[in-house]
């Protein structure tokens, strides 16, 4: 079952926290939970992307993600990802996230989340997340200058491209 009582936790929590800017960085403090565990006792990976909702929504609310796509009638939604596992989070162990955005395309706006314990990162994630309206997508150009950022993208990391150039020559859709 999703976590809508941690969701609500982790909203109410940060709800009157400082702003971010769009690249800013909300940290946050969690615990892997009997219910977050597989058969070997430590943190799913399915449940991993779940819980990495729990920073990525206090980051669009701190960043106004929320409140202008609220504000424009638009929506927020997940175009693709990729999870790098290098160390186990087990039962009842704490851990930071750190979740950002690192930039965007003409398409697609780029979040990097982490899970850290005791300094080091246990996983990775980056995601690609559109904005889309009742007409498609809306460019992250406009969305920046929406929540006030008038720069254009930093360039994004050269693995960050890279993974961009992979996925666009998978072949969709997949081969029955």
């Amino acid at each position: 079952m999703y976590p809508y009582v941690r969701m609500v936790k982790e909203s109410l929590k940060y709800r009157n926290a400082p702003a971010l800017s769009l690249l800013g960085t909300h940290v946050s403090h969690h615990v892997c939970w009997p219910w977050d565990i597989d058969p070997w006792m430590e943190l799913n990976n399915g449940r991993t992307l779940t819980l990495y909702d729990l920073g990525r929504i206090p980051l669009a609310m701190r960043s106004g993600l929320v409140r202008a796509t609220r504000a424009q009638g638009w929506g927020l939604t997940v175009a693709g990802n990729t999870v790098r596992y290098r160390r186990r989070v087990q039962m009842f162990q704490r851990f930071e996230m750190r979740s950002r955005a690192i930039g965007w395309d003409a398409r697609f706006l780029y979040i990097e989340q982490t899970m850290w314990r005791g300094g080091e990162c246990t996983n990775q994630m980056l995601l690609r997340m559109a904005v889309t309206s009742k007409n498609g997508l809306v460019a992250p150009d406009r969305l920046a200058a929406e929540l006030g950022h008038a720069d254009p993208s930093p360039a994004l990391p050269e693995w960050v491209q890279a993974w961009i150039d992979a996925d666009a020559k998978r072949p969709w859709p997949p081969a029955p």
